[in-house]
């Protein structure tokens, strides 16, 4: 030890001070006793208070471990869905007296396709006839009008079709001003044109044209484009001539000819094939209902109904139960959900994961824990129809199964046949007003900030000639939102030369409405001028569409009308644009105007907001209502979750029903919220089959009429109770049917909706098939979030009868005061 001490002597520096070591050695020493001390107590078991904490990190890292399970064998073949096509009745054939020859277009050669197999040579073909008016769009007919009329019909290529043919025929007829040598109709698929005829049929006669589509056109979303080119004169035709017609009708038809292709199952496609986006038909969904309904079940229903609703968007989707696989229909999709002992049908399946004794056992026959989830995929005996398997061994496996699938970010990371979900991420609930699709919380904020038609973020956007497109974007507010004046746009925007100043224009509209613009004054083009915009407080709404339009004339005329105005452009600039509004939080509840938005029962976006509440025991019509209200919520929101919960009328808790916005689904005589019909004001339903409205009380005999009310919450001011209800099933079902269909459910409006069907309509888009009668009776609330002035303001203006009052009595109140200090004055002097 002493020679230790002797080497850490002071040594001298090249600067000549001296570096004393003598600390560092104590510290030597003072850790070599510790380590030493420490592993004679390890050695001993006796590590003291430092053993607890290390207990406490190894359980910590304990819990931070995902269990793994055994799994079952893999099979050698996943399963297959072997989509069957319906049968479709062949084209009749016109008679070929009073009809042309066909034109078979002959596109340009290219490789040789690979040949198929020999069992695809062996498979018969099916055709898919996909007519025109399928399209709300066509109605009676597609109208063509002026020298050179173009429209457009867009379609799609289902995922599992292995494409053979495909045609075009196209009925027609046309004006007989016109000359067959100048007149032709083109038929362009995808901008490349495949077939054309002469329009030479006499006194509008109907003509037809049959087209040969080459299946290398054919993507998975494509449009046709009928173009008409028409002249009544040799020379020079007035393009605003009425005599310039064509017009192609709506039994117009694509006919596909195509071998349906066998879909291997796997979860890293999903949703696919259990929703198709690209699906001609309207994807179907069958639910099997469990043998015990229970809280979970009914919940995670909701969620999936309201995730499948966010997928379909737009496009139609059918919901129905079935009581097992030998009930399902052509393009069913079948959707299990719950524990085996709810559902004994999952026994008779072949799945990955085997069922024994109503357990979900692993591949070392040891049943799973009743907190993971299990997604499974499977097949009817025949592949005709897709089954998802969503369950567990415990209620919580299966709320973590069906919650998987509708978090985005987690189903991302499947695959296979088969997934446990043993723990999964809370996905934090946005923001009340944080609406994807409506504009931003913030007063201030660009135009890149939107979004347009295909969801994305705006961008630059350039549209080009006389009659150029406008450029429209959502310019939805959000559905609190109160606007006062102030608002403006200041919109920035380029365009090019050769404009005629007198004649060319920019114009801002609001939902069609002008509301403002400027004359493009320099014949050589500009680049990123502006123009400040007004918007009206008024036009501003949570379905409002905001356009540019630009209104461009060439500098000089062509001839015959036909202006060569491709030169001509204007460009929008998204990230120079800039919106600066005025308005504060506040809106009248009830409104089921509101509804069509989605408020308040989509905020926040995740659903979180909102309970529903089915009967003790729902009958099938009740449970479908309920999963049409969810997957009308999951339309109108986005988010990255469903939190949406549902409640039988009994087990609702006491918390829930005070705190959030609540859905009651039911025939009357088991509607779960009687508040709702016992408001002294407005239209309730009451017992044997009455109505009751103010003072008037009538009773019917049927009652098949369904009704949609909404009524402020009796155990919370600021949230809203919905009322779903009818006197009888059927009453139930056409509110159902509304719910479901576009037309329909976005025509309500009050706070009641009387819904009645016509039995004898036969399609969604007849205006016969419901009537509708809308009923504001209810007392309306104002919840508002606003400083002081603004409350005040907001005050006033709806009670502007009470400012000349309170003007004249504070004007009598300052009189007698100042009569007072007048007198006072007087009766001081000597």
């Amino acid at each position: 030890m002493k020679r230790f001490f002797h080497r850490l002597r002071p040594l001298s520096r090249s600067s000549g001070q001296s570096l004393n070591l003598m600390p560092l050695g104590w510290l030597l020493l003072f850790c070599c006793g510790v380590f030493m001390t420490g592993g004679i107590s390890l050695l001993h078991g006796q590590w003291g208070a430092p053993a607890v904490a290390q207990s406490t990190n190894v359980q910590k890292q304990e819990d931070q471990v995902i269990r793994d399970f055994t799994l079952p064998k893999a099979p050698s073949e996943a399963p297959v869905y072997r989509p069957a096509p319906p049968v479709e009745e062949a084209p009749a054939q016109s008679d070929p007296e009073s009809t042309p020859a066909p034109v078979t277009s002959t596109p340009a050669p290219a490789k040789a396709a690979a040949k198929p197999s020999s069992a695809l040579k062996k498979a018969p073909a099916s055709q898919y006839v996909l007519e025109f008016n399928r399209s709300p769009i066509v109605g009676n007919r597609l109208r063509l009008q002026g020298t050179y009329a173009e429209t457009q019909l867009a379609f799609t290529r289902p995922r599992n079709w292995n494409l053979q043919s495909a045609r075009a025929l196209i009925r027609f007829q046309h004006s007989p001003a016109l000359l067959a040598s100048r007149s032709n109709l083109t038929v362009r698929v995808n901008g490349t044109s495949v077939g054309s005829t002469p329009l030479n049929r006499k006194q509008s006669q109907i003509g037809q044209i049959l087209v040969e589509i080459p299946t290398n056109l054919i993507q998975d979303t494509n449009d046709i484009a009928i173009v008409a080119q028409q002249n009544v004169d040799s020379k020079c035709s007035n393009p605003a001539d009425p005599a310039l017609w064509t017009e192609v009708l709506p039994d117009s038809k694509l006919l596909f000819d195509y071998q349906p292709q066998p879909v291997p199952l796997d979860l890293s496609r999903f949703p696919y094939p259990f929703f198709d986006n690209l699906s001609l038909d309207p994807n179907r969904l069958a639910y099997v209902r469990p043998a015990t309904m229970s809280e979970t079940w009914l919940t995670a229903m909701g969620r999936f109904q309201a995730a499948m609703g966010r997928l379909a968007d737009f496009r139609p989707l059918d919901t129905r139960f079935v009581k097992g696989v030998e009930d399902l229909e052509w393009n069913d999709r079948l959707v299990i959900l719950g524990t085996p002992a709810e559902q004994p049908l999952l026994k008779s399946l072949k799945l990955p994961f085997a069922v024994s004794g109503n357990q979900i056992i692993d591949g070392a026959k040891n049943a799973l824990p009743g907190d993971v989830g299990v997604l499974m995929l499977a097949a009817t005996p025949k592949g005709g129809n897709p089954i998802l398997v969503v369950t567990g061994n415990g209620a919580e496996g299966v709320s973590k199964a069906a919650q998987f699938l509708v978090q985005p970010k987690n189903r991302r990371i499947a695959s296979g046949q088969a997934v446990l979900v043993d723990s999964l991420d809370d996905v934090s609930t946005p923001a009340a007003r944080q609406w994807e699709r409506a504009i931003p919380d913030a007063n201030e904020f660009k135009l890149s900030a939107l979004r347009g038609a295909d969801q994305e973020p705006f961008q630059d956007t350039t549209v080009r000639g006389a009659s150029a497109p406008l450029v429209e974007l959502n310019f939805r507010a959000l559905p609190d939102d109160h606007f006062t004046r102030g608002s403006s746009m200041e919109l920035v925007y380029s365009y090019s030369p050769q404009v005629n100043p007198r004649t060319s224009a920019i114009e801002v509209l609001l939902d069609g409405v002008v509301v403002g613009g400027k004359r493009l004054t320099s014949d050589t083009g500009a680049t990123r001028e502006s123009v400040n915009v007004n918007l009206p407080e008024n036009l501003i709404t949570p379905t409002s569409k905001l356009a540019v339009a630009f209104r461009l004339s060439a500098r000089e005329q062509g001839q015959c009308g036909v202006v060569t105005d491709q030169q001509l452009w204007g460009t929008v600039h998204a990230n120079d644009t800039r919106f600066k509004l005025k308005r504060d939080q506040s809106v009248q509840l009830p409104d089921l105007k509101l509804l069509q938005v989605g408020y308040p029962f989509a905020a926040p976006q995740d659903l979180s907001g909102t309970a529903i509440v089915v009967p003790d025991s729902p009958s099938e019509t009740e449970l479908l209502t309920m999963l049409a209200f969810s997957e009308r919520l999951g339309r109108l929101s986005q988010a990255e979750s469903v939190k949406l919960d549902v409640y039988t009328a009994g087990s609702l808790p006491d918390n829930v029903r005070q705190s959030r916005n609540l859905v009651g689904v039911g025939t009357r005589d088991k509607f779960p919220f009687n508040e709702a019909f016992t408001t002294k004001q407005g239209f309730s339903l009451g017992s044997a089959f009455s109505r009751l409205w103010n003072q008037q009380k009538i009773q019917t005999l049927p009652d098949k009429g369904g009704v949609i009310k909404e009524v402020m919450s009796p155990w919370n001011g600021n949230r809203t109770l919905l009322a779903l209800s009818g006197q009888q099933a059927s009453g139930l079902n056409t509110v159902k049917d509304i719910l479901n269909k576009d037309p329909w459910f976005f025509q309500v409006k009050g706070d009641t909706v009387l819904i009645s069907a016509n039995s004898q309509a036969t399609s969604d888009f007849d205006p016969d098939a419901y009537q509708l009668e809308f009923l504001q009776q209810e007392p309306q609330r104002r919840i508002a979030k606003m400083n002081l002035l603004a409350t005040t303001s907001r005050f006033l203006q709806d009670n502007w009868f009470l400012l000349p009052t309170g003007i004249v009595t504070v004007c009598l109140l300052l009189y007698g005061i100042v009569q007072l200090y007048i007198k006072r004055l007087e009766g001081e002097k000597p």
